[in-house]
């Protein structure tokens, strides 16, 4: 009966992860839902069932590095264990493939939570529709008031005059930081969440326009990674689990 059970369950999780969970994951939401299944055991259920997780594969970025503007140092330099919100941002552009055409996806992700707190959409790759528009979503769920290091690739997007000008006026707050050239491990968080957002969800369906692609990314992004998909940066916890923990820890001091 409970052999029946967690098959039911795990078929049913797997369908609401979108095809996305391994047995690592599965195995935590089991536990969180009542049932100890070893990792080794899940795997082998999941075999059973013929439910694999998507597997990653190659896409290119979009990143223009040919251009005048400065370049500014890799502060980051592959640090991605921070202490605090608002310590460290990642951000970086993709492109997605409309019948109409491309559009670009611009996300900035907070290092401490794993969560994309500013994104665009745009048609053009303009620092305005991309980076600008992104980071502005950005700092209103998350205002800064303290030191914040906003790391990138070295595109023109996030190197440009405008950009650049923004990130000054916040006095000497914002410290902004670039990958070196050609290496994709300086922002490994960011390239990260377009393969698990492209494998998991873009490569399964099909775009005619524009909307068509933001009604989706918005569902993908706002109403599962930001709020169900369980991160193994952050032990296999949602993103709203460590919210919990972090208000109760303050509360207890």
């Amino acid at each position: 009966m409970e052999n029946r059970e967690i098959i039911e369950l795990i078929e049913d999780i797997f369908e609401k992860s979108y095809q996305s969970y391994g047995s690592p994951r599965m195995a935590v939401e089991l536990e969180k839902r009542g049932y100890k299944v070893s990792r080794p055991r899940t795997a082998r259920m999941m075999k059973a069932l013929g439910v694999e997780a998507r597997r990653t594969r190659k896409f290119k970025n979009t990143t223009d590095s040919n251009h005048n503007y400065p370049v500014s140092p890799n502060l980051l330099n592959q640090n991605f264990s921070v202490k605090r919100r608002n310590q460290v941002w990642v951000s970086d552009i993709t492109y997605i493939e409309t019948t109409n055409g491309w559009v670009y996806l611009t996300i900035i992700i907070d290092l401490f939570d794993r969560k994309v707190i500013g994104w665009s959409l745009s048609e053009d790759m303009t620092a305005e529709n991309t980076v600008i528009k992104a980071w502005y979503a950005a700092v209103k769920n998350r205002p800064i008031s303290k030191k914040l290091i906003f790391h990138s690739d070295r595109g023109s997007q996030y190197a440009s005059t405008t950009f650049r000008n923004i990130l000054k006026s916040y006095k000497k707050l914002v410290e902004q930081s670039m990958s070196r050239k050609g290496n994709c491990w300086d922002n490994a968080v960011a390239e990260s969440f377009f393969k698990s957002l492209k494998v998991e969800w873009i490569y399964k369906n099909h775009y005619d326009v524009y909307s068509d692609a933001e009604i989706s990314i918005f569902k993908w992004i706002e109403t599962w990674y930001n709020r169900n998909r369980r991160h193994s940066a952050l032990k296999y916890k949602i993103i709203n689990e460590l919210e919990l923990e972090i208000n109760n820890q303050n509360i207890a001091a």
